[in-house]
Formats: structure tokens, C-alpha cells, sequence
């Protein structure tokens, strides 16, 4: 999974509620378009690099890893750059933010990471795209308002194609343990997008996100302790493929694609920046696909086809709304 991303204020996708004035900004530049086009490649391609990376390397000790050195280097980049004051937080703020990073890096991140011991990372990426289709769900228990019905019907076209996706699990051709953890993990990394829009956040985008990975790393690590990840686990048996690899999720997708992400929602419109959400799987099938031979099964192509335009569906309603 991606970087948890800074916050702005928003209606929940799929609401019938106006959208934010970024909506009616001028016309697109070829920069909103060049850091879109990173967004799109490096998020896609970590499904593909995290397989790497578990070729040699244990679950959750290499996603806790990931996103404890992400946090550090960012949070260090925040300071240098707009100084301490920028970093500060009080005890609620921080503890909002671990919680956070709990849902989205260790139970989010860190299920996918595990689900793509036993499933293809193209299949995983597939599977995530129906993130968007949970917070449509989402408001309605907590009192929110109802999801516009065209929403609904994107929630109900993707569930179809999740248990299109899911189906080769019953068959037992894919293993049923790994589709159902990044099924879990879409509903943990839901959870904490929609809490971290509600509870107290450091008021500086970067320094939250920066905390955000540094407890989920931290808890990743714990959980990859307690699951015996480090019984029979030698560094030197790691290969550098997975070394580089591991660099290539700490670099490229969490600090580098982070950063465009951050810098399009200040820049672009949000349906445009949403646009990640479909295009991403589409990129990670393909790598898998051409560096991995993942096979392009029928519920694969079926399946990814229709919850693709099912969040396509829900991503437009946003703007119609």
C-alpha cells in the first residue's frame, strides 16, 4: 500500500454534498501532470517491489522496517526544512497519529505484505482498489450523511467484482489466507483514512505523516516479533534483489511519491488526484505481469475489470456531486 497521505478537509467520496472549491481551479499544468504520472508508476509498482522484497526478507519485519525508516528520514526532512517548531506536537495530536499509523501502516500495509506471500501482487493490487468503495459505507455508521444512490451502486458493482477476484480463493487455486488479509487490510486502511479526517492531527501534513509511519513501523516490528519472523532469519541470507528492493519502497514510494501526492492535493483538483485509485492496480497487474509472469487469469482480468469501473463510478459521482 501507498504512504498514509496529509490531510484535508473533504466530503466523503460517493457523498451528494459540494465539493471543495479546488474543483474549479484553472486549467490543469504539465507539472500537476508530471507528478500525477509518479503517483501513478511508483504506487503501482510497490505491490510489485514488496513481492521482491519477500522473496528473501519476513512480512512484517520488512514492512515495519519500511515505514519506521520512511518516518525517521521524513520527519528529519520536515525539521530541516521549516524547522523544529514544525515537528511539535502535543500528547493527543501524537497519540491520533499512532493510531493512525496503526490502521494504515500495520494493519494495512503490513496485512498486504502478507498476503502477497501467497498471492500475486497483481491480484493484491486488485483486491486494494475497493479501499474507495469502504469509505462510501463508512459515514453511514457513524450517522453520516447517505451516500449518493449512483455511489451505491458502485459499492455494490465492486463487491461483485471483489468476489469475482476472490473466487479462484475458493477454488483453491489461490490461496484463501492471503485474499482474505488484503481484504482485511483494505477495511483497516479505510478505518484509519476516514478516522484520521476526525480526530486531532498534528496541524503539519508531513510531520503527521512522518509519526503516522514511525508507530506503524514501530508496531510492525512488534507484531513481526511476536509472529517469530526472526526465528531462522539471517541478514546474510537476504539477497541484495531484496535489499534493493526494500530501498525502492523506502525511497521512491514512500518519500519520493508521498511527496507529488502531498503536493497534488494543494495543487490539483481532488477528483484528478483520485484518479490514482483506478489507474494504480492497472499498473501493478501489468508489472507483475511482465517482470514477475504472473499469469492474467479470466477473474483476474473479469474481476479487476469491474471493480476498476465500479471506483471509477464512485470517483465520478464525487465531481457530479
Amino acid at each position: 500500500m501507498t504512504a498514509p497521505a496529509p490531510q484535508r478537509p473533504s466530503t466523503p467520496v460517493g457523498t451528494s454534498a459540494p465539493q471543495p472549491s479546488l474543483e474549479e481551479r484553472p486549467r490543469v499544468s504539465g507539472t500537476v501532470w508530471t507528478a500525477l504520472a509518479i503517483v501513478y508508476v511508483l504506487w503501482g509498482s510497490t505491490y510489485l517491489a514488496i513481492r521482491i522484497v519477500l522473496e528473501t526478507l519476513p512480512s512484517f519485519l520488512s514492512a515495519g522496517s519500511r515505514s519506521l525508516v520512511a518516518g525517521l528520514l521524513l520527519l528529519g526532512l520536515v525539521a530541516w526544512r521549516q524547522g523544529g517548531s514544525a515537528i511539535r506536537v502535543t500528547r493527543r495530536q501524537l497519540g491520533s497519529a499512532a493510531l493512525v499509523g496503526l490502521l494504515l501502516l500495520t494493519g494495512g500495509n503490513g496485512l498486504v505484505v502478507l498476503g502477497e506471500n501467497s498471492i500475486p501482487s497483481g491480484l493484491a493490487a486488485l483486491l486494494v482498489a475497493v479501499v474507495p468503495l469502504w469509505m462510501v459505507l463508512l459515514p453511514l455508521a457513524f450517522g453520516g450523511r447517505r451516500p449518493h444512490p449512483a455511489a451505491l451502486g458502485g459499492v455494490l458493482l465492486g463487491l461483485a467484482g471483489l468476489a469475482v477476484l476472490s473466487w479462484p480463493a475458493l477454488g483453491g487455486d489461490v490461496a484463501p489466507a492471503g485474499v482474505i488479509a488484503v481484504v482485511a487490510a483494505t477495511l483497516t486502511w479505510a478505518a484509519g483514512s476516514f478516522a484520521a479526517g476526525r480526530i486531532a492531527m498534528p496541524p503539519n501534513a508531513f510531520a503527521a505523516a512522518a509519526y503516522q509511519m514511525i508507530a506503524g513501523g514501530l508496531a510492525g516490528l512488534l507484531v513481526g516479533l511476536a509472529r517469530g519472523e526472526q526465528h531462522g532469519f539471517e541478514l546474510s541470507q537476504v539477497s541484495t534483489r531484496s535489499w534493493l528492493a526494500l530501498a525502492y519502497l523506502v525511497v521512491f514510494g514512500s518519500l519520493v511519491a508521498f511527496t507529488a501526492y502531498a503536493w497534488l492535493l494543494q495543487s490539483a483538483p481532488l477528483t484528478l488526484v483520485s484518479t490514482y485509485a483506478y489507474v494504480n492496480p492497472v499498473v501493478a497487474v501489468l508489472l507483475g505481469w511482465l517482470v514477475l509472469a504472473e499469469p492474467l487469469t479470466g477473474p483476474i482480468l473479469c474481476g479487476g475489470a469491474i471493480v476498476v469501473a465500479a471506483v471509477c463510478l464512485v470517483v465520478s459521482t464525487a465531481r457530479r456531486g
